[in-house]
């Protein structure tokens, strides 16, 4: 098949382009920019344009299939071309339930936590050597890409998102994967830009659940009310497994999940995480895994990627690196770390960077989600705001908002910089909480003080 990406360089559209090329299919694309590590990814298997911009010219009917990024806009002169000649056009979403029609497909939902069980459930399948398919939103030790495509392995497991699907495409992602089984992890109200109010949020969770083909299944969070209710009130032809935060205990800055064969050490921590392996473990037993098997895989489990990733830690100091942002996961991440390191100062820094997290209509959902940090800092780029277009939030709503009257605030990289480079980080946890990198903090030479 001849496949042609507009908007290539995004982070599950290279991913994508690279598991097509190694499943043998003939991939182009192109983007207006592409950063790291798409870059260097895409070059390594030769797919990197040679020249970034649109070119309708590489457009022709010689195209078997267009996949279209959320980077690129409806008027995009690809996308125009691709029209005019009447192609095929997906967005990635709609591509991989092609590809996985077949397939029994798993897919993970929720508001936060759906990236961590997708990759406890793959990392438990490839420590038992069981091959599946795959779409993931990070990327996970011992796995070369975040998609994988072929012919013959029974299941796919996807993430699924619930942002929109494609510039021409207004629904939800996770609309388009019709599940065979399901999760739904958690509901806390995000993307204000596409879902103005909670209700109409809440209101894709339920088109979700009854999306799962007839005969299926849902595993569920019933901690979480929202997800409760939409999954028990269901009228669905499917089974429900309902899950909730195991039994463990926290000896010596270890957490040990109780099992029946006894304590089991493990390399995660915190009640959401907990909460994420509960509803795992449904998962890996209806795709053939016992009980006994997936704990022995999951005591190795790390996180993924930017997920309470530690970056540096000596027997003084821990730094974490998490991409926390909305307040469900700002406040979980903050209690998760400040309980496993309880006699120690938490240092919580969180970059406010995507469009929810700047509206001032928003702010106040952060309301107590630094409440568990000993010291806490916010910072945020005025640029940022101006690129999304947005009033400026003053200092005054964000202290309000977050109902911290010691609040630290910093706007300037450098100052903020600074600050952390001159604190003493003696029996403290510090804790970095961002979808961006603070207008360019050096991490490297951050854990280089600590070493």
């Amino acid at each position: 098949m001849n496949i042609h990406f507009i908007a290539i360089g995004g982070s599950a559209m290279h991913n994508l382009a690279i598991a097509l090329h190694q499943k043998g299919e003939k991939v182009s694309g192109s983007d207006d920019t592409i950063h790291e590590p798409s870059k260097s990814r895409l070059e390594k298997y030769g797919l990197l344009p040679e020249n970034f911009g649109w070119f309708p010219e590489k457009i022709n009917e010689k195209i078997d299939v267009v996949i279209l990024g959320m980077h690129a806009k409806k008027v995009n002169p690809e996308l125009v071309k691709a029209e005019k000649l009447g192609l095929k056009i997906y967005s990635y979403p709609e591509f991989l339930y092609e590809q996985s029609k077949n397939k029994t497909r798993v897919v993970i939902g929720g508001s936060h936590g759906k990236t961590t069980i997708t990759s406890m459930i793959l990392h438990v399948m490839n420590y038992h050597d069981s091959a599946v398919d795959y779409m993931v939103g990070a990327q996970l030790e011992g796995f070369e890409t975040m998609v994988h495509l072929t012919e013959e392995n029974e299941f796919m497991v996807l993430e699924g998102d619930e942002y929109l699907s494609s510039p021409i495409d207004s629904r939800p992602k996770f609309h388009l994967y019709k599940p065979n089984i399901a999760l739904l992890s958690g509901i806390a109200w995000d993307h204000i830009n596409v879902f103005p109010t909670f209700e109409n949020y809440r209101e894709q969770f339920k088109i979700f659940t009854d999306s799962i083909i007839n005969g299926g299944s849902m595993v569920y969070n019933t901690e979480d009310e929202h997800v409760k209710d939409i999954v028990e009130s269901s009228e669905n032809h499917i089974k429900k497994y309902p899950y909730k935060t195991p039994n463990h205990f926290i000896e010596n800055g270890i957490t040990y999940l109780e099992t029946l064969e006894g304590a089991l050490p493990l390399e995660i921590f915190g009640n959401h995480n907990l909460q994420n392996l509960a509803g795992a473990k449904w998962i890996c037993q209806q795709m053939g895994i016992d009980e006994d098997d997936f704990y022995e895989a999951i005591a190795s489990f790390r996180g993924a990627s930017k997920r309470l990733e530690k970056i540096a830690s000596n027997s003084n100091t821990v730094i974490f690196k998490d991409f926390a942002h909305s307040p469900s996961k700002v406040a979980a991440t903050t209690k998760a770390v400040k309980e496993q390191f309880y006699d120690w100062n938490l240092l919580a820094c969180l970059e406010l960077h995507t469009y929810s997290s700047l509206n001032a209509e928003f702010l106040a959902e952060y309301q107590n989600a630094l409440g568990a940090a000993d010291k806490a800092v916010v910072f945020f780029s005025p640029h940022a705001v101006k690129i999304k277009q947005l009033e400026l939030v003053t200092h005054e709503q964000i202290a309000i908002a977050f109902q911290r009257e010691d609040l630290i605030i910093y706007t300037n990289p450098q100052e903020f910089s600074d600050f952390l480079f001159a604190q003493n980080l003696e029996k403290t946890a510090l804790l970095l909480m961002s979808s961006g990198n603070y207008g360019g903090l050096d991490f490297e030479k951050l854990c280089g003080t600590i070493s």
